[in-house]
């Protein structure tokens, strides 16, 4: 652990219920900031052009041929 997070451990570990409340819905809203933006950078890249078109075409390239197994054929259930 770096000391930045030591200190932020140890300040944490000092505040109140009150305040540990109102951080967690601070962390929980920022998580989820971090959540769309990640989440608009993969629709970003599955767009026409996007970095997964090749990977995508690909896919639907083996899809139309009938390339592709259902999923049930290919997992294992033991």
């Amino acid at each position: 652990m770096t000391r930045t997070v030591e200190k932020i451990v140890a300040e944490v570990s000092a505040l109140a219920d009150a305040e540990l409340d109102e951080l967690f819905a601070w962390l929980a809203d920022f998580e989820a900031q971090r959540m769309d933006a990640w989440y608009e950078a993969i629709a970003a890249d599955c767009r026409p052009g996007g970095r997964l078109q090749g990977l995508l075409d690909r896919a639907r390239d083996d899809i139309a041929a009938g390339n592709t197994k259902p999923l049930d054929e290919i997992l294992d259930h033991k």
